[in-house]
């Protein structure tokens, strides 16, 4: 079901483009906008793996020192089937995990310290076995091609906004109407997108409990990491990766109306799907 889910709010995203670029600028305005937009994903996709695990100061570990968590990756990888990723930890006390990589091939799992600490054997399994159901299920090039499209909307309507602006003498259509487009649709593009990582986080759920066979693993975990989440916010959090951890880091910010343009669906939802599983799994 969520896959259906993510096709269709990608379509969504892709008919966006196709109005916008229809409506101001034809199909000219449209190819410029998706040319500059695919231009800047590019660079993300082939390097934000770097760049993220240099951001958090991440440490690649080996089987030598780091073998108790090294090798429940090692496992996971086998039982899901996809080659054995990178592993990193991040030096930092607040718990949580990504994946990053543009595909199996080239992937990396992380954890922090925190995480490491605070979880048990079978928690940390159920963690790591949702970053390798990510990483299996090319979650990080669903989620470039979201942004690419979301990223065109974007510049599109700039074009609009302050083209509008500029020209509104030269312009037979209503720029106060214009105006309004070129606001409103960047924000529907970005609920769009954030709705995607909300169902891929459901998938790598469900992904999870098929490689662990142990939802109750993952359900475990998610507690205890939201529950610390909630007081404490990493130290190099950003809100442009946010949408790469098992848990937002920014769960303590969080105020109700903002759950429309959140990247995870709320703990308690999860925790009722993987319920679900338990008999399934």
């Amino acid at each position: 079901m969520e896959i259906f889910k993510t096709i269709f709010l990608l379509t969504a995203l892709a008919l966006l483009f196709v109005f916008i670029g229809g409506y101001f600028g034809g199909q000219s305005g449209m190819f410029i906008a998706f040319i500059i937009a695919m231009a800047m994903n590019f660079f993300s996709y082939f390097y934000s793996d770097k760049l993220v695990l240099k951001h958090y100061r991440a440490v690649e570990v080996n089987r030598q020192n780091a073998k108790g968590f090294y090798e429940i990756v090692e496992n996971l990888a086998q039982k899901a089937g996809i080659p054995m990723p990178k592993v990193y930890i991040i030096p930092e006390i607040v718990p949580n995990a990504f994946a990053t990589g543009r595909n199996p091939k080239n992937a990396a799992v992380a954890a922090t310290e925190g995480l490491l600490n605070l979880l048990s054997k079978e928690e940390i399994e159920g963690v790591m076995a949702h970053e390798l159901s990510h990483v299996k299920h090319y979650d990080i090039l669903v989620g470039t091609i979201a942004a690419t499209v979301a990223g065109a909307i974007a510049i599109m309507a700039n074009i609009m906004k302050y083209g509008t602006m500029l020209n509104s003498g030269k312009n037979r259509q209503n720029p106060l109407v214009i105006i309004a487009v070129a606001i409103i649709l960047p924000i529907a593009a970005t609920v769009i997108r954030m709705t995607i990582s909300r169902n891929r986080e459901y998938m790598a759920d469900e992904g999870a409990a098929k490689i662990t066979k142990h939802p109750e693993w993952l359900q475990s975990a998610l507690l205890k990491l939201d529950a610390y989440a909630r007081g404490s916010t990493m130290r190099q959090a950003s809100e442009v990766n946010a949408h790469m951890f098992i848990v937002n880091p920014f769960s303590g910010k969080n105020i109700s109306f903002a759950q429309l343009f959140s990247t995870h669906p709320s703990i308690e939802n999860r925790i009722a799907k993987l319920e679900q599983l338990k008999n399934r799994v």
